[in-house]
């Protein structure tokens, strides 16, 4: 692109009369010109962010270009991996791209790929430049946000969440893994509190299930006796 600031560059984008349903086109036009370039350049994402603030249409079409980016991502350079993990990083730490976008990354070891997790490595060390860890915690750690985290900070089973706490150290973001050590230190403690109504309810059904069989034996033991005892009292009678 030719113009010499994004200001400039998107009125000029903006004049060109788009046929509804073209909006898609004009995303990843932008995605593919920051993707060539031989370094990440600013320049791309302050444009993309620039179409997300001005309608909501290039924010949503921007969203579908990040869900098919990283299921692709394993198809592009490692240069163009990075210009496209840096300009997703710059939408989202401005805001402008909404962060459940996350959601859409599953990060295990057997959902991720080297390219992959080289992606989510940029994305989020950018993240923590463009906000500070401090902050970039709080955003993570935000209650009305944690159904699009789980996936990245997963709590299904120790060997997931054991690789996510181990994969942000590797990369210098430990500190964005506190509340998840912290849920990994506590799970047994947690699995014993969730074992313990189903052993209660079990001890619960063993006690009815025993008390229930016992009622018939003493009515049996009732029954005889006193048919035993009717018998004594003839016998005694025909002696007379």
């Amino acid at each position: 692109m030719s113009s010499v600031d994004f200001e400039e560059a998107g009125h000029k984008l903006l004049k060109i009369k788009l046929e509804p349903g073209q909006e898609m086109e004009l995303c990843i036009m932008l995605l593919e010109c920051c993707s060539q370039e031989r370094t990440y350049l600013r320049y791309y994402g302050l444009l993309g962010q620039r179409f997300c603030m001005i309608h909501r249409v290039h924010q949503e079409n921007f969203e579908k270009c990040f869900v098919q980016q990283y299921s692709m991502i394993h198809r592009l350079e490692t240069n163009k991996l990075r210009n496209v993990a840096k300009f997703f990083a710059h939408l989202l730490g401005t805001n402008a791209l909404p962060w459940h976008v996350l959601a859409y990354i599953r990060l295990t070891e057997e959902d991720t790929t080297s390219s992959s997790r080289i992606f989510i490595k940029i994305l989020f060390q950018e993240l923590s430049e463009h906000l500070g860890i401090r902050a970039l915690n709080e955003r993570l750690n935000d209650p009305s946000m944690q159904d699009s985290f789980e996936s990245i900070f997963p709590k299904d089973n120790p060997k997931n969440t054991r690789f996510s706490i181990n994969f942000f150290t590797s990369i210098g973001l430990g500190g964005i893994t506190e509340s998840l050590r912290e849920y990994l230190k506590n799970m047994p403690r947690l699995i014993m509190q969730q074992q313990k109504p189903i052993s209660d309810s079990d001890e619960k059904s063993d006690s009815s299930t025993s008390s229930s069989e016992s009622e018939p034996e003493s009515e049996s033991g009732s029954s005889s006796d006193d048919s035993n005892h009717h018998k004594k009292q003839q016998v005694r009678k025909k002696r007379d």
